[in-house]
């Protein structure tokens, strides 16, 4: 009946054996009983408009929030321009350009998007794009080790928790251990640094701004590396590149991070995308895929793919990475966004999330029953501690039409009091001022 199944019924009894059911249908004991057969009540037969008025009832009955948390993932503005472009059709229904030939417009973007990385980044040579910023971390992280056969990394503790629980999943199946270095009032402690550097690290992971919206200063960090021959990876929010130091000031061998803070939007977690460039000497241990231009037989310009040291052309147990794909249609948002916004552009907007945080920060921090954890710089992100109950905040910012902030209760049980807030440029004086109202009553 289904001639495109190879398992036969032996196949199928034996591999549930294997795993310990009696049949197929157990593998689905964990859904609720409650949603199997459940009515969904799409209607049938129906025209497009009333198809629309029932869609819209079930769309009003989503929430719509404010939201004033970050952590990671930033509500910026997206230029309407961009929907229109990447939804064509060419754009939005093309895969990968296994044929160079036919697909010189999907190359040409991701080149594009390349070049623009390393400008932001001050670095060589970009890849094409990666899933997130958790895993291209991951990947830098596999990168360091190969390049200084090591098996040994540091990693500061004020990088995003969230990053942390991916690096050490990585780093689990690939037997890579995972050391870490203090952070010492917000940032991370250069004293722990040079006393766990050794010549058995193959390299340091940092994060600017870091976890907390702080913005450190990573100068010394290359000569301190230099001494043991490690190699430094930064994790960065592209975004706040137009305004910040760049990863290649600093003398960083691979830059990385979410490009999801250059105007992709929210989309309730993703999909969002990762960037990972690097130096020159590095660029044969990069994952995934590079876009190159060249010239063919006729002498004009060609783009094609290069250095895809991958298993699907390579041998699996000499590739780099497992990574086979790359956000092209993400990358080619990144690509419009910037374009769009030019320097200036990029500069004013996170110039203006720069100013929204800190008059969050200067209000909330007024009131009675919060105070400032850290005294240092910050960028999109602010700590705030407070003597109320976390969820209680959460609760009343709801009901008032916000979300957020995030309860550092979640990483730590002992930091539940701490709050992180995020601004970004799109949030309004008029709605942080009703945010504070809210708080100041309670």
């Amino acid at each position: 009946m289904f001639k495109y199944l190879p398992h036969t019924e032996q196949d199928i009894k034996d591999m549930l054996k294997v795993i310990g059911v009696s049949n197929i249908d157990e593998l689905f004991s964990e859904i609720p009983e409650g949603l199997l057969g459940l009515d969904l009540d799409v209607p049938n037969s129906h025209s497009e408009l009333e198809i629309y008025r029932k869609f819209n009832e079930l769309a009003s009955k989503n929430k719509e929030l404010v939201p004033f948390v970050g952590a990671g993932a930033y509500d910026h503005y997206t230029p309407s321009v961009i929907r229109h472009l990447i939804e064509r059709q060419e754009f939005l229904t093309a895969y990968t350009p296994y044929q160079p030939e036919i697909s010189q417009g999907t190359l040409q973007y991701i080149f594009e998007y390349q070049s623009l990385i390393c400008e932001l980044t001050g670095m060589d040579v970009s890849n094409a794009s990666m899933y997130d910023g958790a895993t291209a971390t991951a990947e830098a992280m596999f990168m360091i080790t190969s390049a200084k056969k090591k098996s040994t990394v540091l990693v500061s503790k004020t990088v995003n928790p969230n990053i942390i629980n991916v690096l050490e999943t990585y780093a689990k199946y690939r037997d890579l251990t995972i050391e870490y270095i203090e952070e010492l009032n917000g940032v991370t402690s250069i004293e722990d640094l040079k006393a766990k550097n050794n010549k058995e690290i193959a390299g340091v992971i940092v994060q600017n701004p870091n976890f907390y919206g702080i913005m450190e200063d990573f100068a010394g960090y290359r000569e301190i590396l230099d001494e043991t021959k490690g190699l430094l990876v930064m994790n960065h929010d592209p975004s706040t590149l137009s305004v910040l130091k760049s990863p290649r000031e600093y003398g960083v061998d691979i830059a990385v991070g979410d490009a999801q803070t250059l105007g992709v939007p929210l989309w309730y977690g993703g999909p969002y995308i990762g960037y990972l460039a690097t130096t020159k000497k590095l660029m044969r241990k990069m994952p995934g895929r590079i876009c190159g231009v060249t010239t063919d037989s006729e002498g004009k310009r060609a783009f094609v793919l290069t250095l895809q040291a991958r298993e699907q052309h390579i041998r699996r147990e000499k590739a780099n990475s497992n990574i086979c794909s790359n956000q092209s249609l993400l990358a080619l948002f990144v690509t419009i966004y910037l374009a769009i916004m030019g320097k200036k552009g990029l500069n004013e907007a996170q110039m203006n999330s720069f100013n929204a945080t800190h008059y969050l920060f200067d209000k909330v921090t007024n009131l009675p029953k919060f105070k400032a954890v850290y005294n240092h710089d910050f960028f999109k992100d602010c700590l705030i501690e407070t003597t109320l109950d976390p969820e209680l905040i959460k609760e009343k910012l709801y009901e008032e039409g916000f979300l957020g902030p995030l309860s550092l209760g979640k990483f730590d049980p002992k930091r539940k009091q701490q709050l992180l807030f995020s601004a970004t440029e799109k949030r309004t004086k008029a709605e942080i001022d009703k945010l504070v109202a809210v708080l100041e009553v309670l």
